[in-house]
Parts: C-alpha cells; sequence; structure tokens
C-alpha cells in the first residue's frame, strides 16, 4: 500500500528531515520560513530542547510602599498613555480607542480634583444608608466629601456581583466598611482585597449596642486582633430605649426616646484623615485608576496580539508534526522540533514587542524544551495522545503519527505559553534578554493542564491525522485495525 503525500505541510517536513540528517554544519544566516521551507529553522536548532540558560529576574512593578506623589501618578498616567498609543499603531480603528483617550484624559483632571470620595459599603442590613444621613449632618468636612454608597455585597446568585461592586469601590478615595459582627470569610476577604488594592479603609462596627457591653468588647477585640488596622465602633441609629417617669400623683408615664447616634470616634478619625491626607488619597486614586485603565488597554490589545499570533502557532504545531511524521530517526525529531520552536519564539517575540536575536531565540527555545522534560509534559502528553489514538480506533501502521500529533500538541502548548507569558510582560519595552525561567515554567504547566481535557485532546488528534494521513481510512479486519488508501 502506497500513502500519497498531498499536504505541502508534510512535504515540507520531509524536507527538514532529509536536510537535518545531511546536515555537517550550522549556517550562521536565517531566511523566512514558510510551509514549503523550513531552511532557516536549520540555523536556529542544534539539540535545542537539552540546553537550558539562566536568565537575569524580570523586574516586576511594586506598588505597595511607594511613595506616590504627583510626578509618581503623572508617570503612571504616561504608562497607560503609551499602551493605549501602541494599540493605537497596532488596531487604528480599534473600537475601544476613542473611550480610552477620553477616560486617559480624565486622568489628568483627576490631579487636582479637591472633593473626596468616601464609599460607605459592606454586607446586607448593616446600616449604611443610616451611618450616610448621621455622618452627613455631623462631620465638618462634608463639605469636600462625598458619602456614596454601594449596593450590598455578599448577596445571591443573580444580583450585582461582588466584584462589579468594588470595581466601584476601587474609583473612591476612602472606604468605611460595615459590619454588624464578627467578621465573616467573606468579609475577611474583601478587606483583604481592598488592602492590597492599597485602598485607605476604616472598618466600621456598626449596631454595636444591639450587643451585651461584654459581648461587644469581646467582638471590637476580636475584629481589631483580625485585623491589625483601624477598626471603630459605632451605633448609627441606637435601639430606642422605654423611659419611665414616676409621677407625684403615684402614676407611672412611659415612653420609648431615641438615644443620639453614637459616631463620635468614627466622625473625628475620619475628619482627621480626609484633612491630612486628602491630598493623597486623590493621588493615590488616580494611580490605582491609571493602573486599571491601563490593564483594561493592555487587554485589548493583547486580544489583538493573539489574533495575529494564533495562525501562526496553528502554522508551525502542523509544521513540527509532519517533520516528527516524516523523519525516521527519533534524534532527528528533536533537532526539527526545536528548531521550529526556536523560528516560533521569533514571530511571536516580534508581534509582542519582545525583539529576540537569533541565539536568544535559541536560548528561550531550549530553556521551554528543557522546562518540558523536567515537568514530564513530553511524556504526559505522548500518553496521553496515545489513548486517545486507540480510543478512537486509528492505526499505527503509521509510525510516526504519535510522534507527529505529539509534536504538534508541544509545540502548541509552547506557543501558548509564550503567548501567555509576553501577555504579562510591559508594553513596548524590549526584554527579550529577560526571561523568567520560574515564570515560564508557571505558565507551561498552567497552560499544559488547560489543554488536557480530552475533548480537546480527540479534537486535536482527528486534526493532526486528516494532515498526516489524508488518504487514510481506519477499517478492522479480523478485530484487528488495519489502514488502507
Amino acid at each position: 500500500m502506497v500513502v500519497k503525500l498531498q499536504r505541502p505541510i508534510l512535504v515540507g517536513g520531509l524536507g527538514l528531515s532529509f536536510s537535518l540528517w545531511m546536515l555537517d554544519s550550522w549556517h550562521d544566516s536565517i531566511v523566512q520560513v514558510g510551509e514549503f521551507g523550513l531552511l532557516s529553522a536549520l540555523a536556529v536548532g542544534g539539540g535545542l530542547w537539552l540546553f537550558q540558560q539562566n536568565r537575569p529576574k524580570d523586574s516586576l512593578e511594586q506598588l505597595n510602599g511607594m511613595v506616590v506623589d504627583r510626578p509618581t501618578v503623572e508617570s503612571a498616567i504616561a504608562k497607560t498613555e503609551t499602551v493605549i498609543n501602541q494599540l493605537a499603531q497596532e488596531s487604528e480603528n480599534h473600537p475601544a480607542l476613542q473611550t480610552l483617550r477620553e477616560q486617559v484624559a480624565q486622568l489628568l483632571l483627576e490631579l487636582d480634583r479637591q472633593k473626596i470620595k468616601v464609599a460607605v459599603t459592606g454586607g446586607k442590613s448593616v446600616g449604611k444608608s443610616t451611618l450616610i444621613h448621621v455622618l452627613e449632618q455631623n462631620l465638618e468636612t462634608q463639605n469636600f466629601v462625598s458619602l456614596e454608597e454601594t449596593a450590598p455585597l455578599f448577596r445571591e446568585v443573580g444580583e450585582n456581583s461582588d466584584a462589579a461592586i468594588l470595581a466601584e469601590v476601587a474609583k473612591s478615595d476612602f472606604v468605611l466598611f460595615l459590619t454588624n459582627g464578627d467578621l465573616t470569610d467573606s468579609e475577611f476577604q474583601t478587606l483583604q482585597q481592598l488592602k492590597a488594592a492599597n485602598q485607605s479603609t476604616i472598618l466600621v462596627f456598626n449596631k454595636q449596642d444591639q450587643y451585651l457591653t461584654d459581648e461587644s468588647a469581646s467582638i471590637l477585640l476580636s475584629l481589631k486582633q483580625r485585623m491589625q488596622g483601624n477598626v471603630v465602633a459605632t451605633a448609627a441609629s441606637p435601639i430606642a430605649i422605654k423611659v419611665r417617669k414616676h409621677e407625684a400623683d403615684g402614676s407611672v408615664q412611659e415612653w420609648m426616646e431615641q438615644p443620639a447616634a453614637d459616631i463620635q470616634q468614627l466622625t473625628q478619625q475620619l475628619g482627621e484623615a480626609l484633612v491630612q491626607q486628602g491630598q493623597r488619597l486623590v493621588w493615590v486614586t488616580t494611580m490605582r485608576k491609571a493602573g486599571l485603565l491601563k490593564a483594561e488597554a493592555k487587554n485589548w490589545l493583547n486580544g489583538t496580539r493573539r489574533d495575529r499570533a494564533t495562525p501562526i502557532i496553528e502554522q508551525y504545531q502542523w509544521i513540527a508534526a509532519a517533520a516528527a511524521f516524516a523523519n525516521p530517526v527519533p534524534a532527528l525529531d528533536i533537532l526539527a522540533t526545536a528548531a521550529i520552536n526556536a523560528q516560533m519564539v521569533m514571530d511571536l517575540g516580534n508581534i509582542y514587542q519582545q525583539k529576540f536575536s537569533l541565539e536568544q531565540a535559541q536560548t528561550v527555545a531550549g530553556a521551554m524544551g528543557s522546562l518540558m522534560l523536567k515537568l514530564g509534559l513530553v511524556e504526559l502528553s505522548t500518553k496521553a495522545i496515545s489513548t486517545v489514538l486507540k480510543s478512537n480506533a486509528v492505526t499505527f501502521v503509521a509510525g510516526g503519527v504519535v510522534q507527529g500529533v505529539s509534536a504538534a500538541y508541544l509545540t502548541r502548548v509552547a506557543g501558548l505559553s509564550l503567548v501567555e507569558y509576553f501577555q504579562h510582560q510591559e508594553i513596548a519595552i524590549d526584554s527579550g534578554t529577560g526571561l523568567n525561567l520560574e515564570n515560564l515554567r508557571q505558565t507551561l504547566q498552567k497552560v499544559f493542564q488547560q489543554n488536557q481535557q480530552i475533548g480537546f485532546l480527540q479534537g486535536f488528534v482527528k486534526q493532526g491525522m486528516k494532515r498526516l494521513l489524508p488518504e487514510v481510512q481506519p477499517v478492522e479486519v479480523l478485530g484487528v485495525q488495519k489502514a488502507v488508501g
């Protein structure tokens, strides 16, 4: 039986295999690759899966503890504008551009904002509305303070999500977080999120009057110990008390009397914080907004780049499949896959503004190959694909099918991992020389797990079979799987 090779990508793979087998030395120049010619890949390869070189770790922006002043915030806004400009350069008609530009212009105006926004948030029935009403009557700084109530947190599914509510809270300069008892796990986690976002917060233990004195003191102590921060007890709307008056004639008069709100400590601490730190609070909020806007713009930019990267990954995965399927010698499979992945590094790097030299691309491809071997991804993928092939009654008459599909799969994982890794790099900065192997290892594991679902593997194997054996159909003869053309 003769299987006809009608797919151009398979012809390219055979050509690569023959060239690798006959090649005695590596060339110093590189030319563009395609499905019909992969000579450029030869300059990149040479056992790169087994080569690993340590790189200096990338520096990460640390917002916690940063001194926040006007120049710092202006720098953050400028970085946000850089991302937006990069998006405009790569997708000049992107539908989000106008809104992004309007928002970044608004950030510059925010720097001189005088009115301080205070978000009053918490779960259901903790007294947010009542506290706002009382504060507006008693807060001496109310002329330059805006108290804004949020929707209740921790509600049932189907209502406004906590994430959406906290996104609104992030736009405020100060947060009053209300609870009416000891913290639940949900409340504690939310407070930790606010802390991580550098939001100045006072935890308000409201409705303390509903507890006995000893109970109230115990709860307040527990809150202070858990939060190790600013905690204040209040009673914005104390429970009415019964007043009894005995008259001279022996009669008794009774009525319900509403005690005054107990918020003195809160008004004092909040007022001092807003007066002393007002300008800094505005700057911190503006910087936080700049970071959120930058992340939004970067998501749009990454989406645009991913649309360009996806067909490149698909091209190289099937080139790798054809090369591995055609190579009769396992060692040549490694060379071919390494060469293909190294060229893919350069092409994807160009999309993500991570400019790699030939030597750097070799190092990245080698590091990824070494990580895949150490993590056991090569063995796991081969076993998984072999299982799928057997379960789908696919013959092994073509000995390179498993190797071919596995090579395509690993090339895809490598490509998607690079995309995921590049997406977290700073925009428009050449960081090709700063490969962080630990981050790359974590990304490889994450992407591999995401692409291990049986449904995906079955579809991937099916695509691979169509490309590698376009005319072979599985049949069963005497209970043995065979293939005919």
